[in-house]
């Protein structure tokens, strides 16, 4: 057997110790990836109380009667044209939605309902932000089911692309889904409190967001 020479000896020694170095590199830097990753889409979908499909069925059909009142549904017709009073009449003076969901041409929203709620028996209400969705993407209450509601609420090319998170977040804080407890004089108000169907939404949506049969 050839002899190796103290050099090569020294060489050979080094290169397995950079070996082993360079390996438990990558190794913490995989932990380190690993540990630290951001969570995926479906992660933040994903509701964090366990699953109850009952429960989650039952938290939407308490919530499902706000979405169906005028203060609610008026906002979210079917055709183009708003709906007023507890009747849900058509929109006088032939408002429209309008591109933008801000009216048409220059009956405009923001004409009429101002950033209050204006003084006085049905008198408009006001929001700074007072609109109805653009006709690209409606989000229709009006004679939907409790399934086709929820389906549509889920559904993130329907609602805006909100997750789930945004969308409990936006029936809770949205200062114009707030307004609708604040009516103004003259109308009434959805048949639960604010926190009740916030509550209720909440409770859908972390026992899974289930689907109503």
């Amino acid at each position: 057997m050839a002899k190796v020479s103290s050099d090569t000896r020294q060489r050979i020694v080094a290169a397995i110790k950079g070996t082993l170095a360079l390996g438990t590199l990558v190794f913490a830097t995989q932990a380190c990836q690993t540990k630290h990753a951001a969570p995926t889409a479906a992660e933040k979908q994903a509701p964090s109380a366990p699953h109850d499909d009952a429960g989650s069925r039952a938290a939407f059909l308490a919530a499902y009667p706000v979405f169906m009142h005028p203060r609610c549904m008026n906002c979210h017709p079917t055709g183009n044209v708003p709906l007023q009073g507890d009747d849900s009449h058509p929109h006088a003076q032939n408002v429209q939605r309008g591109p933008d969901g801000k009216g048409l041409y220059a009956l405009k929203c923001a004409n009429c309902h101002q950033s209050a709620n204006l003084p006085g028996l049905n008198m408009p209400p006001g929001n700074p932000n007072w609109h109805m969705l653009p006709p690209t993407m409606k989000m229709v209450f009006h004679g939907k089911t409790p399934a086709e509601l929820a389906r549509q609420l889920k559904d993130p090319q329907q609602n805006g692309g909100k997750t789930l998170e945004q969308l409990l977040h936006h029936v809770t804080e949205d200062k114009l889904v707030l307004g609708g407890w604040d009516p103004g004089d003259g109308r009434t108000k959805p048949p639960l409190r604010h926190a009740e169907f916030a509550a209720m939404m909440r409770e859908w949506i972390e026992k899974g967001a289930a689907i109503p049969e």
